[in-house]
């Protein structure tokens, strides 16, 4: 047990758990900042195996997708991610890099946002790239205490300045672009629970209302609350989310599923059942796979697609929230639709309920990139990254290399790049759950190489080491 780490994160954790440090004076948006660096955090909720989740969480959560777009129009990666000014009152700033593959540097990172004393990485930004090449970047608010932002660029392919667009209440935004049809955006509002919106816009500036897609209730009065994970393939969205009964997130369960092919006018299930929202019901055509049955807890890590367009889940399963081995096995799970059903297969195993990674598919050849290896912090969030594989359509897996080790810190949310090109596929951060530590963020590719994205930049452009 690490009784003795969690008296020392205590005298840390009272301004991090309410989101707030020193106000600074004056805004930093649109600036530039001498390297990357990113932000550390604790939730504040201790137990006999320390914190329910802390470390560095840049990357966080994924509730926000998606966080890296590899452009080939300019043979560049850009990236967004919840940055700090690295100083004594640090608190969080959105943040937004750029990774040039022909010249193999990395631009330093802009300011998008600055949350002027607001330390909570559930502000962290989400990224979207538009036909014309204007970079959109969704910047989270929480709740109804602080408004969500949409900013654009200036400039096509230009991170140097950004303006803002809309300001509104939305949590954990997940914006997506379809060809011919325009903005597509999964979000969440706090109605006393979390609750599943969304919006449409065909310019990125003028919006649809909000529109709810899921709000069950369970006994009377009871609201649930949800999570969720989504995606685009061609004229599809979907989603994959979970249930809070009675509105409390320790308890989160139950896979569902929903899928629209028509910019949200309808919604059906996987097998094409029309399905009217907002659901309301706990049993509902939507689920999938009922938890609450099995006592488990379900937490959502990614959601993608077969070659044919049929939806695939990344989970993972414990015994409750608590950290610790009472809760094992905490266990990576995949879930696909086929014709005839859905079909589930374990993965392996981890040591936290918020160790975080992606998945990939590629015909046959399945590969997920997650913080399996349970150290250097036992117990705590993160671990060392592994690629772990399966060549027979997610049944079977093998790991098949450790991406890191030797570390000091835990690596955790390894997030994915959409249309991602080698070295940048994937990037991440890393940080210590037991204690406040410095954050550094990296990327990688599938083979296995780990660039460290520079914590400090003499130069407007610098090689990663």
């Amino acid at each position: 047990m690490i009784q003795n780490t969690s008296r020392s994160l205590v005298l840390v954790c009272c301004l991090f758990s309410l989101g707030l440090s020193a106000q600074p004076a004056a805004s930093h948006n649109n600036q530039k900042v001498d390297g990357y660096r990113g932000i550390w955090f604790t939730l504040g909720q201790f137990y006999d195996y320390g914190d329910k989740y802390s470390g560095g969480l840049g990357t966080y959560t994924a509730k926000h997708k998606p966080l890296a777009i590899y452009a080939p129009e300019v043979d560049k990666t850009f990236f967004v991610y919840g940055g700090t000014t690295g100083k004594k009152d640090r608190y969080l700033l959105c943040m937004i890099g750029s990774y040039d593959h022909a010249r193999d540097l990395v631009s330093k990172p802009t300011v998008v946002y600055d949350k002027k004393g607001v330390d909570d990485p559930h502000d962290n930004p989400s990224l979207l790239i538009d036909p014309e090449g204007y970079l959109w970047v969704f910047v989270s608010g929480r709740g109804r205490s602080r408004p969500g932002f949409k900013y654009r660029s200036r400039e096509p392919y230009s991170i140097d300045g950004f303006d803002l667009v809309t300001e509104e209440e939305m949590t954990y935004p997940q914006p997506w672009y379809l060809d011919g049809k325009g903005f597509f955006h999964f979000f969440t509002k706090y109605t006393g629970v979390r609750e599943l919106y969304y919006e449409t816009s065909q310019d990125g500036r003028n919006w649809t209302e909000d529109r709810k897609l899921s709000g069950i209730i369970g006994a009377p009065g009871e609201k649930s609350g949800h999570y969720q994970v989504s995606n685009a393939f061609g004229d599809k969205v979907a989603t994959f989310f979970s249930r809070h009964p009675n509105g409390n997130v320790d308890q989160r369960t139950n896979l569902y599923y929903l899928q629209s092919s028509d910019f949200g006018a309808s919604w059906q299930t996987a097998d094409g059942q029309n399905v009217a929202v907002p659901l309301t019901e706990v049993k509902n055509p939507a689920l999938v796979h009922d938890y609450q049955r099995e006592g488990k807890n379900v937490y959502l890590k990614d959601l993608t697609f077969t070659e044919n367009g049929d939806p695939v889940c990344l989970y993972l399963t414990s015994g409750g929230h608590e950290p610790g081995p009472n809760n094992d096995p905490r266990e990576w799970r995949v879930s696909r639709w086929q014709k005839g059903g859905w079909q589930t297969s374990v993965i392996t195993t981890s040591d936290h309920n918020y160790d975080m990674g992606s998945l990939w598919i590629d015909e046959d050849t399945w590969t997920v990139v997650i913080p399996s290896g349970n150290e250097p912090q036992l117990h705590g969030g993160g671990g060392e990254v592994e690629i772990w594989k399966s060549e027979d359509g997610g049944k079977n897996w093998e790991k098949e290399r450790r991406v890191t080790k030797k570390s000091k810190r835990n690596h955790n949310y390894v997030r994915k790049v959409i249309n991602g090109k080698a070295p940048f596929q994937f990037f991440w951060a890393d940080g210590n759950p037991d204690k406040m530590s410095q954050s550094k963020l990296y990327f990688g590719d599938f083979q296995g190489k780990v660039r460290e994205l520079p914590y400090k930049m003499q130069k407007d452009w610098m090689r990663p080491r």
